[in-house]
């Protein structure tokens, strides 16, 4: 019987196929004293992270620190297993052609509202693990 390990970290190959496979993460930025989190949909280019914002919170947390963390996360409830990948960087505002440029990636706001400013998130770090959940309350659920 072969056994299974409970964690498993991902290489980096690893964790930048499963940023260009999904779409909807989310950021930790600095505003002021305090640090928030908000859902973002993304796209991967050039090793960067790419997406559209509004004016607001994320988009003034950006101008004033530039450090952020960036996470996606998964749980795979056939075969009980979940991952997690976090990347650590620059954020900053795109202009010019290189906002432009964000028209060409694969990258649609989910809500309708006008999203003007394009951020791009330069990657300095990223981690990855997976887990095999064990999830010994299974059993209790009813069928």
């Amino acid at each position: 019987m072969q056994q299974v390990r409970p964690m498993q970290i991902l290489s980096e190959a690893e964790c930048w196929a499963r940023l260009e496979a999904t779409e909807f993460g989310r950021m930790a930025y600095h505003l002021a004293d305090e640090v928030h989190i908000a859902p973002v949909n993304y796209a991967v280019t050039d090793r960067r992270l790419v997406f559209r914002t509004a004016e607001g919170s994320k988009l003034l947390g950006v101008v004033m620190n530039e450090d952020v963390a960036f996470e996606i996360d998964r749980i795979d409830d056939g075969d009980e297993r979940a991952w997690s990948v976090i990347a650590r960087g620059k954020a900053r505002i795109l202009e010019g052609e290189e906002a432009r440029a964000a028209d060409n990636l694969r990258l649609r706001p989910w809500v309708s509202s006008e999203k003007h400013n394009v951020v791009a998130i330069d990657v300095d770090e990223v981690s990855g693990r997976e887990f095999h959940l064990a999830r010994p309350w299974q059993h209790m659920l009813p069928d």
